[in-house]
């Protein structure tokens, strides 16, 4: 019995268009608001004045922080000298030898076979032993040669500076393309989780105008 007297005295429901329009003006809000914001990540390009407010998109403004972060993170934690020399080491160095051989011996030995004395001693068999000797000796080595390219990357190769230069010198409409290509799901979810959101704040206003008239 008290149910239904509670029932009674409650106020007519709101009609469905009501239940249909305040909802939708929300999720509306909540689409329109989000997608600023996403696109607010990279726009404005360039600094842009409205009234008295400078205003530019998040990446452009701190691109140079977002670059020396990338960079620490890049040559820090992910790309090491040791990573590198680890990579060198699966190559194959005797093909690579022999091609730098051919390609940097070829010219001087043919130059050496024209010559009457020396060109008799220079067979193909004999050439082709100079060079497997040339290649096994530096093989035989190979730690060694490994070490002092370590040694000159670790003094000429700053990972974390070279990353840091390349992502400050990007375009931002080139950030913004990487950018999406990995987030773009995302963000698109974060805009409409904004409509969603909006929705259900309307249907909770339209419920409490409802409780309160």
């Amino acid at each position: 019995m008290p149910i239904v007297i509670l029932l009674a005295k409650m106020p007519p429901a709101p009609d469905i268009w009501t239940w249909i329009t305040i909802p939708a003006i929300g999720g509306l809000i909540g689409l329109m608001t989000n997608w600023l914001a996403v696109k607010m990540i990279f726009r404005p390009v360039k600094p842009r004045r409205f009234l008295f407010i400078k205003m530019q998109g998040l990446i452009g403004r701190r691109q140079q922080e977002l670059a020396k972060a990338i960079g620490h993170v890049v040559g820090n934690h992910l790309v090491e000298h040791k990573d590198v020399i680890k990579s060198l080491n699966k190559l194959d160095f005797g093909g690579i030898l022999g091609r730098v051989l051919d390609t940097g011996l070829g010219p001087k030995i043919q130059e050496l076979r024209s010559l009457p004395l020396i060109g008799g001693f220079l067979t193909e068999d004999r050439i082709a032993d100079i060079k497997a000797s040339i290649t096994q000796s530096i093989l035989d080595h190979r730690e060694t040669v490994l070490d002092e390219v370590e040694k000159g990357l670790s003094k000429g190769l700053d990972v974390p500076k070279l990353v840091e230069e390349k992502v400050a010198a990007f375009e931002i409409l080139k950030l913004e393309s990487l950018i999406l290509q990995v987030a773009n799901r995302e963000l698109r979810a974060i805009v409409m989780l904004g409509g969603v959101l909006g929705i259900m704040i309307g249907l909770l206003q339209v419920g409490f105008l409802w409780l309160r008239g």
